[in-house]
């Protein structure tokens, strides 16, 4: 089975009678079992609070689908090792598949609006939700996503033969694990010896300074390069310093060395050398929330700036997501269809879209304040986008969500442009919606490749939906909205709703509000990420792991500096290990690197909660 196996069908009939002769598993084939899909909402469920936590430290948010694959199948090994019912019955490569669009709906589920809209919504409104209103909204708009993308489906994997390469990329790995090749084995158990460190590590740090016998041994949040009054002034003032956490060193190492190393660049520039020549000048204060209440103006344009400009230049992506709408709408009804009985209906989409979408109408104007007709506006804008977010991950595996979630913040900031509310909360729409349509799709094409049924999928990917929210909403609850001041400190920086936050700001107060020196820093900001995403597109592919990242620049200019170093430092040593061993770097990174932000993520988040049903406010 080849990962394109065939050049770009003339129609979806066509397509369908040659998948179902050459790839198709069987209507008989095991697919949506009941432990594949429970396995899914629970691995999925605690990688949204794994989520949650990281991205509220770094914006980034983390492949969730090959570990959940690679944790499924070391649990199912593991059982059919000491069950004699389980080695009857052994977890197949299409439960594994199915888990796995199951565990990434729910694992992304902050993508949502988890670690940007809502906590910007606090950073210029000061509102916090009720949780059951963030449920319904969470809930609304990732489903909206789900059904936007079922007619999508067709064109772009079955007809078009989009490459989804995070999509082969997960198909590729079960094949190995479940054939016997590879290093399944050694994945597994690297990824649970990381989360254990991960995991001790979080409890040493978090858990010793609240117990009076062992806080004097309790490891450091952070501490200075220098032991000195100079390394100690370095990182109380401008945050230069090492980070006590391995969850930037994991994600450096998942990141890779281009965006680690940018990202140490922008640090020092932004709280090495303006840092300390804005607070010399008495425009901020000295400390993290001082120096980057200025830093992030700047950074902020860089990245809206390149993120648009770089969507724009795919205009053939656009013109040929826009270009299939009316065979998308039209679709193939006919009795003649070969894949009548496996794909998931039109009228799935039609009843599902109708209904989510007036949720989120219904939802936008009752909590939110949300005008009808701009709620319905941000529905179809976002099929819209959803359309070309879509193609744009099927052609380059990146989801543009920072850029579609900007141009609805654009279009609301000039037809309502004083109300940030209504500008987050309909951005967050097209965002989130955006995300699980992409995310939708990447698992069909794993499946697409496997033989799999997509309709079980899909229903798959619904229960996903309905864990994810289950699980990271509570979760978000307890580390966010229970002391909601911290959000945008060194402990919570939260970068994605900081940036998401000043372009609000900014379209509803104007540039006359910003501090001294900012609106020229915006400017300088916006050409920057101008010519370096032109440099990127236009320059020789030799030049690109030389050209400066704009994303590393941007994101360095909204998280402390000693996050920064860490991920650069975690990327320098996945690069060397890399390097000397290819094969031992293919095989432990990911995995370990995975384990490590899930087992400290996860009991971090734990700690927390533990601390709060006890009443201890010592966490910081």
């Amino acid at each position: 089975m080849s990962q394109q196996p065939h050049p770009p069908f003339e129609n979806d009939r066509e397509a369908g009678r040659w998948w179902l002769a050459n790839v198709y598993a069987g209507d008989d084939a095991v697919q949506l079992s009941p432990r594949a899909v429970i396995t899914g909402m629970l691995i999925g469920g605690v990688m949204s609070i794994s989520n949650l936590y990281v991205g509220l430290k770094t914006g980034w948010g983390l492949g969730v689908t090959i570990t959940a694959c690679i944790i499924a199948f070391a649990v199912f090994r593991f059982l059919e090792a000491v069950i004699p019912a389980y080695r009857n019955r052994p977890f197949t490569t299409l439960e594994n598949y199915t888990m796995s669009s199951a565990a990434s709906a729910a694992g992304y589920m902050s993508s949502a609006g988890l670690v940007s809209a809502l906590p910007a919504l606090y950073l210029t409104t000061g509102r916090l939700l009720e949780w059951w209103e963030i449920m319904l909204w969470l809930g609304a708009l990732s489903l909206l996503g789900v059904f936007m993308a079922i007619p999508l489906k067709r064109q772009l994997i079955n007809i078009d033969q989009l490459p989804f390469p995070s999509g082969i990329a997960t198909a590729e790995t079960l094949r190995s694990m479940h054939d016997g090749g590879g290093d399944s084995a050694s994945k597994g158990r690297s990824l649970f010896a990381a989360g254990l460190v991960g995991g001790l590590l979080a409890i040493w740090r978090d858990l010793f300074p609240q117990l009076k016998s062992l806080s004097a041994y309790a490891f450091p949040a952070e501490f200075p390069f220098l032991p000195t009054a100079f390394g100690r002034d370095l990182l109380g003032k401008y945050t230069i310093g090492i980070e006590g956490s391995l969850i930037m060193l994991a994600a450096g190492a998942i990141m890779g060395l281009r965006v680690a190393f940018w990202m140490l660049v922008g640090s020092i520039v932004c709280f090495g050398v303006l840092g300390p020549i804005l607070v010399e000048r008495g425009i901020v204060e000295p400390g993290y929330r001082g120096i980057v209440s200025w830093v992030l103006w700047p950074s902020t344009a860089m990245m809206v700036t390149s993120g648009l400009l770089s969507f724009g230049l795919k205009w053939r992506t656009v013109l040929r997501a826009f270009g299939g709408l009316s065979r998308l709408l039209g679709g193939q009804a006919d009795e003649d269809d070969p894949l009548a009985r496996i794909e998931v209906p039109g009228s799935w989409f039609a009843i599902g879209t109708a209904v989510t979408g007036a949720a989120c109408v219904l939802l936008g104007h009752w909590i939110f304040g949300i005008s009808w007709w701009m709620g319905i506006l941000a529905v179809l804008v976002t099929f819209l986008l959803s359309m070309v977010a879509a193609r744009a991950t099927g052609e380059t595996d990146i989801t543009p969500i920072g850029a579609m979630g900007k141009i609805t913040q654009l279009i609301y900031g000039l037809i309502a442009p004083s109300n940030i509310t209504t500008n987050l909360m309909t951005a967050s729409i097209t965002s989130g919606a955006a995300s699980h349509a992409a995310d939708l799709l990447t698992d069909l094409k794993s499946g697409y490749l496997l033989g799999g049924n997509p309709r079980k999928q899909t229903i798959s990917q619904l229960f996903g939906v309905v864990a994810g929210t289950l699980a990271s909403v509570p979760a978000y609850m307890f580390v966010v909205q229970r002391h909601p001041e911290r959000l945008g400190s060194e402990a919570l920086p939260a970068p994605a709703a900081k940036v998401w936050a000043g372009v609000a700001e900014l379209l509803a107060r104007g540039i006359d509000a910003l501090p001294t020196g900012a609106k020229e820093a915006i400017v300088v900001g916006a050409i920057l990420g101008i010519l370096l995403t032109l440099l990127e597109e236009l320059a020789p592919k030799s030049w690109r792991p030389w050209i400066p990242s704009t994303t590393g620049l941007g994101i360095a200019g909204v998280i402390p500096a000693f996050n920064s170093i860490a991920m650069f430092g975690g990327a320098l040593a996945a690069w060397i290990v890399t390097r000397r061993a290819p094969k031992l770097g293919e095989t432990y990174v990911v995995p370990v690197s995975s384990g490590l932000i899930a087992g400290e993520s996860l009991l971090g988040v734990a700690i927390i909660l533990g601390l709060e049903l006890l009443g201890l406010a010592g966490w910081r």
